[in-house]
């Protein structure tokens, strides 16, 4: 069983800085995949458009920029106002949207607070699956033992 954190809010699509549409948009994060978060853009298509990435870029790009390639995030003030800017790049087009810093910043700490920052390894179990996969095992007594008798004879046999 896993937590699901979500937000639903509105980003705005920066065109220009006089111009920008709002982009209606879900913010998810889930403990079963706790490094990323998952953004869905809803932009009036049959289907949204999903990116996901580090959570930790997001949590460091409310504070200060940070990232590079695909997806980076920084802090600002539009007409007095906090938001976090992304910047995303893929082979089909960049997009600039603007997020409430506010908003961003709740939901963060709400994931936070289901898997703390340094714990994500142990949700995902990974040390206990090694440790099932490398436990011995009746069997292992069979495979283990040598399936004839040595080639080494004693005393002149």
């Amino acid at each position: 069983m896993y937590t699901v954190v979500e937000r639903e809010l509105e980003l705005k699509l920066v065109l220009s800085p006089e111009r920008s549409i709002p982009v209606p948009a879900r913010l998810n994060y889930r403990t079963d995949d706790p490094y990323a978060v998952h953004i869905a853009f809803h932009i009036g298509s049959d289907h949204p458009v999903n990116w996901t990435f580090a959570r930790e870029l997001l949590v460091e790009g409310v504070f200060r920029p940070c990232g590079h390639g695909d997806v980076r995030v920084w802090p600002t003030k539009v007409a007095g106002r906090s938001v976090v800017l992304m910047a995303l790049s893929s082979p089909d087009g960049d997009a600039l949207l603007e997020a409430p810093a506010a908003q961003v910043s709740a939901w963060l700490e709400r994931t936070l607070r289901a898997v703390p920052p340094g714990t994500e390894a142990d949700q995902l179990g990974i040390d206990d699956g090694l440790a099932e996969l490398l436990a011995p095992t009746p069997a292992d007594d069979l495979w283990l033992r040598a399936p004839w008798p040595s080639d080494e004879s004693k005393d002149g046999e």
